[in-house]
């Protein structure tokens, strides 16, 4: 039997954690306490007059929302204004990002465009008519009072702002109502009087199906189009829109069932212990495709429907068994399903079954503990930069466990009107704790993104969308799945549907070949660090298309070492991650890849600070290269660094540069650079980890769970793996296969 290299793992037991002394200069204000003063008075003013003409329903129990946009030189958490707010009886309750040409920039530099933050602030009309008056008093020694000078803009939105996607006319429809409420405070008594306020208009609302998530609370109703601004004047409203209709991905392709005829495998899966969920249009319950599939049906459904039971089938034999070659065997699944019928009949013409079917999600989430799950459905929505839907919330939300993989199709708008970003990325795929994933056109060599496919770029975090792409279908070459009505015969199709499942078998197979030794989020770091580019750009394909098979991602050639590492890390820690390298100076070029992910919580009402954590890398090549000093000063403790992640070769960076250089709070980054052997002497990774909460400081200590993998490759050194192995033999550990499978796929 030939000789494998497997994939490395326990990674985590070589790092240590560092002090590293951070810190910039002082901050230098665009403005001085006195022009901020002076500019800030007319704004409060105005803004005081605007709420004054609120009528009091608007404005429950006498709480409004007003907004604050921050010069774009204090982005940084560290300058958030909760002393200021705080001093005058305001507080956040949510934020977006905005696009603002200052007035000002400091150091009398020219003021260009550039991104910044609005608050969403909210207090009694008193404390901003107090503000207002106490104002021109205002020294800098008040408590809270230098913050003024982060200020840019304080201004009062008109309801017309809050409107989305509303076209005029009488007609009744269905409205998404989006309201600046947690759970604990429109229980309480809120909602209630939002019930008030529009029965006043004769709006009857029962408010039966809502969702929370973060400070945001998610309401259906019905109501006539000409209400919108009524309903919009309410000041807790943030977003009021046309209730998205619900998307299945039907296929782009669709040449109906083919000639072919395959024999099932009497088999059970690899793995029977592993769980996996789909949710989707229904399987008949005497199909084949039952020898692994269990049919859960929802109490209430309507009756199933033959176009949906052809995608619930074509779905779950993507994740079963991949696209099917009809000249070779079927291979033997990984694992079981569950696929839960959650679509009634008809879909698109019951106005309220977005939120039916999220509700069906959801409940089942709530009470069912799943490895893997995909969706290749959702609301037929473009990703927003300023909101988050409530799906992509509340999936996003049980996802920041770490304990499931999710795949999501991104959607078959890619050829949309790009003027109107109608082509890009759907609701829910822009979940940052899931694989976005869109489709190429071939399975082989030679591919490119599918022209169906939905594009990125997605929000800010969560930039990267989709994270992979994987064979679809073409016209030329259609993915290949069972026929829901003759299952031994196949179907011709194609689509995203399909391409997000079988992501997600390649998920399971890994899983199903080193069992628990490799958690969700070690599977989808490997899934995007082995990922093939073809030097098409990130927004089109993401990270890449997936390996073609186990091998690529678990078997090393004598001349590469990968590792995995998993672990967690404290807020406010540095982590120390060395790269194994073996004792003699490599030769020749080396390169190094490497890939780090982590789930986080979310923020869903600060969409620019979704993400409640950031991981900052920093990359040391040479332990003896340290940082020149001058006399008198003491020489370094660490060793100097050199760019990988995306950095920019400044010593400095402002907020802004680190969100888009950096990708300081994203969730998934992934580089690989080429150095000359003789430039690299116990190399490290230094792991920064970054805590925030609506958009501040958190200092609290809770710990991230991440993983990250590392492949070093050295063509000149024929036994790399080799010396690796031997030098950390106590330390790292070959992850051997747990059941004897066929790495081919």
């Amino acid at each position: 039997m030939a000789k494998k290299n497997f994939l490395l793992g326990k990674g985590e037991r070589l790092t240590e954690d560092v002090r590293i002394k951070s810190g910039g200069a002082n901050k230098v204000p665009p403005y001085t306490f006195s022009e901020a003063k002076e500019r800030l008075q007319p704004m409060l003013s105005r803004v005081v007059e605007d709420i004054k003409r609120m009528p009091d329903d608007t404005c429950p129990n006498d709480y409004v929302v007003a907004t604050m946009t921050l010069n774009p030189e204090y982005l940084a958490k560290s300058y958030y204004p909760s002393e200021l707010l705080r001093s005058v009886g305001l507080n956040v309750v949510g934020s977006r990002s905005r696009s603002v040409i200052p007035e000002k920039k400091s150091k009398n530099r020219e003021p260009v465009q550039a991104a910044t933050t609005e608050l969403f602030i909210i207090g009694k009309r008193l404390s901003f008519r107090k503000w207002s008056n106490e104002l021109s008093n205002w020294d800098g020694s008040a408590p809270g009072a230098e913050q003024i000078v982060e200020i840019e803009e304080l201004n009062f939105p008109a309801p017309s702002t809050k409107i989305k996607n509303i076209k005029d006319g009488s007609q009744t429809i269905v409205y998404e109502v989006v309201l600046h409420l947690n759970e604990e405070v429109a229980e309480a008594g809120y909602l209630n009087l939002f019930k008030l306020y529009l029965q006043r208009k004769g709006i009857t609302a029962s408010f039966q199906k809502r969702f929370y998530g973060g400070g945001l609370c998610f309401l259906e109703l019905e109501a006539s189009a000409d209400l919108a601004e009524y309903i919009a004047s309410f000041s807790l409203v943030r977003v009021l829109r046309a209730m998205p209709s619900l998307r299945l991905l039907r296929p782009t392709i669709r040449s109906g069932e083919s000639a072919f005829f395959v024999n099932l495998p009497d088999v059970a899966p690899i793995d029977p212990s592993i769980k996996v969920a789909i949710f989707d249009g229904g399987i008949p319950r005497n199909h084949p495709i039952c020898k692994w599939a269990t049919l859960y049906e929802i109490e209430g459904i309507e009756a199933s429907d033959p176009e949906l039971l052809e995608h619930g089938v074509s779905v779950t034999s993507a994740f079963l068994f991949g696209h099917i070659d009809p000249k070779k065997t079927l291979p033997q699944p990984y694992s079981y399903v569950d696929h839960y019928r959650v679509l009634d009949n008809s879909p698109g013409q019951n106005p309220f079954e977005l939120y039916e079917v999220l509700d069906r999600i959801s409940n089942v989430l709530a009470t069912n503990k799943y490895d893997f799950l995909n969706l290749s459905l959702g609301p037929c929505l473009p990703v927003d930069d300023d909101d988050v839907h409530a799906w992509t919330a509340v999936l996003d939300e049980y996802l920041s466990k770490g304990l499931t993989l999710a795949t999501i199709a991104v959607g078959n708008d890619g050829e949309a009107d790009p003027a109107i970003n109608a082509n890009r990325v759907q609701v829910p795929s822009d979940c940052v704790n899931a694989l976005g994933v869109g489709a190429c056109d071939v399975p082989d060599s030679d591919w490119q993104r599918a022209s169906y496919s939905s594009i990125g770029p997605g929000r800010s975090p969560g930039l990267i969308k989709p994270d992979l792409v994987d064979f679809g279908g073409s016209c030329g070459r259609p993915f290949l799945t069972l026929d829901y009505q003759n299952g031994n015969h196949l179907l011709a199709t194609g689509g995203t549907s399909f391409s997000a499942p079988s992501v997600l078998r390649l998920g399971a197979g890994i899983r199903a070949h080193f069992g628990s030794s490799l958690n969700p989020l070690a599977i989808r770091a490997l899934l995007v660090h082995c990922a093939e580019n073809e030097s098409i750009p990130n927004f089109e394909i993401g990270w890449g298309r997936v390996s073609r098979t186990l091998d690529d991602i678990v078997i090393c050639d004598d001349h590469i070492m990968r590792v995995v590492f998993q672990g967690r890390i404290s807020a406010s820690k540095f982590l120390r991650a060395p790269i194994p390298l073996p004792n003699d100076t490599l030769t020749g070029k080396v390169t190094i890849k490497a890939t780090l992910c982590y789930v986080t919580n979310i923020d869903p009402h600060h969409p620019d600070n979704y993400t409640k954590s950031g991981l900052e890398v920093t990359f040391r090549p040479h332990r003896n290269k340290k940082k020149k000093t001058q006399a008198g000063e003491a020489e370094p403790l660490h060793a100097s660094t050199k760019p990988f992640f995306g950095e920019s070769k400044k010593i400095f960076q402002t907020e802004g540069e680190l969100r888009h250089d950096s990708w300081k709070w994203e969730n998934c980054i992934h580089a690989e650079k080429t150095f000359l052997g003789t430039s690299l002497y116990n190399p490290v990774f230094d792991i920064h980890y970054n805590a925030r909460s609506e958009g501040h400081d958190d200092s609290k200590g809770q710990e991230l769970q991440y993983a990250l993998v590392i492949t070093v490759e050295a063509p000149k050194v024929k036994d790399l793996y080799d010396q690796i192995v031997r030098k950390y033999a106590t330390l790292l550990e070959q992850l051997q296969p747990i059941i004897d499978i066929p790495l081919k796929v």
